[in-house]
């Protein structure tokens, strides 16, 4: 993304304009990204918190939070793909449906792109025109009606893709708190693992909502402390669990 002489987040001169409309949209998948990292470290943590506020030994702590990370993690990874593969048949099936329905009755889909065209403010012979212009191309046709009349957007995401971002930020993400007690039981560190555990999970909470604010309209410090606050409170249950129920254990 090349600023402009004013500033702004891109040029506006009218080459730049036509490149950047004439590329290709990518889907997103900085969603699948934040929701594992944050899973990940919020879930791991947690199990950390409550086999500490048990009392528990610290290998305890690895065999549960490895269990988790390949649970839990593989367990939304295909949830989420699923979920998209889902979405997308949907779409597919929408896309076959209007297909049917401009081959057996075109003056009524006309009508309905007539109508979606009124709503953004087209009237009179303008509007005609539009109507006959998106009409004139099937799949533009199509794709109006996936985008006015259901509300999807054309650029959906692959489900492989999103289910790999999921797993793998995931995955890194909800390592974090698992180091130190790792450390500890090779023996390459003394002390209290799970203090060292509790601060890089905090700073991993605060970075993963500090790097979300890069794409959305969030200062990074106020995004940092949103991410870092959730999981503060998810790991203080967890905790308050572990400390009540370690009778059960003991």
């Amino acid at each position: 993304m090349n600023p402009d002489a004013h500033g702004l987040e891109h040029s506006h001169n009218p080459q730049a304009i036509a490149d950047r409309i004439a590329a290709p949209n990518s889907p997103s998948y900085l969603k699948d990204g934040i929701y594992g990292a944050i899973d990940g470290a919020v879930t791991t943590f947690a199990v950390v918190s409550g086999v500490a506020g048990a009392g528990l030994s610290p290998s305890i702590v690895i065999v549960l939070g490895i269990a988790n990370l390949v649970g839990d993690g593989f367990s939304m990874a295909a949830g989420n793909f699923l979920g998209t593969r889902a979405e997308n048949q949907v779409v597919d099936r929408l896309r076959s449906v209007e297909r049917k329905h401009i081959d057996e009755c075109p003056d009524g889909e006309r009508e309905e792109i007539r109508q979606i065209l009124v709503q953004q403010g087209f009237s009179g012979d303008l509007l005609e025109r539009a109507v006959a212009q998106l009409t004139s191309n099937e799949s533009t046709w199509i794709d109006t009606m996936l985008q006015h009349e259901y509300g999807f957007s054309l650029d959906r995401p692959k489900a492989f893709p999103a289910a790999l971002m999921t797993i793998v930020s995931f995955t890194i993400i909800g390592l974090i708190p698992l180091l130190p007690f790792i450390a500890a039981w090779l023996e390459l560190t003394s002390g209290d693992p799970f203090r060292v555990s509790a601060a890089l999970t905090c700073v991993a909470f605060f970075v993963v909502g500090a790097i979300k604010s890069r794409f959305v309209l969030q200062r990074w410090w106020l995004a940092g402390a949103e991410t870092l606050t959730v999981g503060a409170i998810a790991a203080g249950l967890a905790y308050a669990c572990g400390h009540l129920l370690s009778s059960l254990v003991g």
